[in-house]
């Protein structure tokens, strides 16, 4: 099975990340600066870190399709909820609209990734 076109999932998603990476530690720093950190170290470094082959160029450590899916997930979900807390109603829905979009174009790249976890690693 080929790797889709997924270059407007892919806008998108990255989209969806950099405000992961800006409003999850946002969030947090209420909470504790160890905290905040962290949350940049695990939104940045695990996807950079982890990845499945055929899925980036380069990939430091390979690993099933499942866990880029979820690694991908768990972007959406601090992206969404972190909004919902630190920013006002109207940009917190736009964020979950953003999300929602995300989810329904990266429908067949996941379903490509899955199929590679029978296969790959």
């Amino acid at each position: 099975m080929e790797r889709p076109d997924d270059r407007i999932a892919s806008a998108l998603r990255f989209t969806t990340e950099l405000v992961a990476w800006v409003a999850a530690p946002w969030a947090l720093s209420e909470y504790s600066w160890f905290l905040a950190v962290l949350a940049v170290v695990a939104l940045v470094g695990l996807p950079t870190v982890f990845a499945t082959p055929g899925d980036k160029k380069q990939v430091i450590v390979p690993v099933s399709g499942t866990v880029t899916v979820l690694l991908v997930l768990i972007q959406l979900a601090a992206a969404v909820i972190a909004a919902w807390v630190v920013w006002p109603a109207y940009a917190a829905v736009l964020v979950s609209l953003l999300v929602a979009t995300t989810l329904v174009t990266e429908r067949r790249r996941w379903r490509w990734l899955l199929f590679t976890d029978r296969h790959t690693v």
